[in-house]
């Protein structure tokens, strides 16, 4: 590992104690604190930051946008088979080239094409009405003038469009659901187990690949159309993909989905309420696209993604030994100065927009389609139903390092007259 970048003195240059204030794994630096004057510090001063983690433990921070890109984008540099986040430093992942989040190409490609097809805008298409429905079922809990917290109504979200994509039972949604927050979210008092952080996660996984095994069992005796199914039709290298690699997607795909969608719509309706600008967007239909895509930059749900550098090199003129582990940071990195005016202001006429929320690169986020495609029947719903809103009470941020976002936030809705 490279030698640490911070001080022996033990404080930051520029005043920060590292200690207490740089301890980027900490989960509780998200719940209860604001990362991002942390994360703007580092910027200005440290933009390639070392952590120590341990005594023989550490990674590389990168904050600045460019930075991040960099990372992202050159998988010939930086790869993701050694564990694409912090829960994993030091351990590696066993998914590592099975799974298409922590597998290179050129072999990445051909386990991501067919399942990218499946989810263009015009593969979604057939599935508008679905999806509205669903939404709309969600949004009947908002009634007038009584308080709902929309965060816990949102975790549902997900579930009801990758939920009838991958055709798993709406019986199954909510499980699935509280699974996939345990797994992301294990420090969190309201999903860790008495066992702690280590139990939550080996449960969480025991039981979602246990689910899984189950599916694509059926899907093998009788296949369909889902994206599970065309796992089962992949193949790789001239070979279908084993029960353990369509396993581990299925893990991927339900993890993804479920964990950072709901917190877009979330994270845009409190700031909306600190700021006013509610009823500005939603008087105005012609900026829902890109009051979307600076709801995306804003909330950056995925706080990061962590690659391991595959031999010497540089980052922004600092040395990167080959193994290093790199973090890139895509909360920092939509909050850029040097590419955002004024980034620290949501601004729904915001244009050019290059976020990267969905990440950049080979691994861009696969369903990406699929979450533009809910977050725009969302917010039209959203839209026609909610003339103003309130936020009420304490909101409560998720317990976790890699997803931004709320799990609590109620509000007291007023509900737009219906014109008969």
């Amino acid at each position: 590992m490279t030698a640490t970048a911070v001080p022996a003195t033990g404080r930051c240059p520029f005043g920060f104690d590292a200690a207490a204030s740089l301890d980027l794994i900490d989960p509780g630096l998200y719940a209860h604190r604001d990362p991002h004057p942390i994360w703007q510090a580092l910027r200005e001063h440290d933009p390639v930051h070392w952590q120590q983690a341990g005594p023989d433990l550490g990674f590389w921070s990168v904050t600045r946008y460019a930075d991040v890109d960099h990372v992202l984008r050159r998988h010939d540099l930086f790869t993701s088979e050694e564990g694409s986040l912090l829960t994993l430093l030091g351990r590696g992942d066993p998914a590592g080239g099975r799974q298409i989040a922590v597998t290179d190409p050129p072999r990445h490609s051909q386990m991501r094409d067919r399942l990218q097809r499946a989810m263009t805008k015009r593969s979604l298409e057939t599935h508008d009405g679905m999806i509205r429905a669903e939404i709309r079922q969600l949004l009947a809990a908002i009634t007038d003038d009584t308080p709902v917290d929309v965060a816990a109504l949102l975790t549902d979200l997900p579930m009801a469009v990758t939920g009838t994509l991958m055709a798993v039972p709406r019986a199954d949604w909510p499980r699935l659901t509280r699974l996939t927050t345990m797994a992301i979210a294990p420090d969190d008092p309201e999903y860790a187990l008495p066992g702690g952080p280590g139990e939550t996660l080996r449960e969480a996984h025991r039981e979602l690949f246990a689910y899984f095994q189950d599916m694509l069992h059926d899907r093998r005796r009788a296949p369909g159309e889902d994206l599970i199914s065309r796992l089962v039709g992949t193949e790789v290298d001239g070979r279908p993909l084993g029960s353990s690699e369509i396993v581990s997607n299925c893990y991927s795909l339900i993890l993804g989905a479920n964990t950072t969608t709901p917190h877009v719509p979330v994270g845009a309706l409190a700031e909306l309420d600190r700021s006013g600008g509610y009823r500005d967007w939603a008087r105005r239909p012609d900026l829902l696209a890109s009051g979307i895509e600076e709801a995306l930059r804003w909330v950056s749900p995925a706080n990061h993604f962590m690659r391991h550098a595959t031999r010497d090199t540089e980052i922004a003129g600092v040395r990167i030994g080959a193994g290093d582990p790199v973090v890139a940071w895509l909360g920092s990195a939509n909050r850029d100065e040097r590419v955002f005016d004024r980034p620290h202001r949501f601004d729904v006429r915001r244009k050019p927009n290059r976020h990267i929320a969905f990440g950049a690169g080979p691994h861009y986020c696969i369903g990406h389609t699929v979450a533009r495609a809910t977050l725009r029947v969302l917010f039209a719903e959203l839209f026609d139903r909610i003339e103003s809103y309130k936020v009420t009470g304490e909101p409560q941020r998720l317990v976790s390092n890699f997803i931004a976002g709320y799990k609590h936030l109620t509000i007291t809705a007023r509900l737009r007259e219906v014109v008969s």
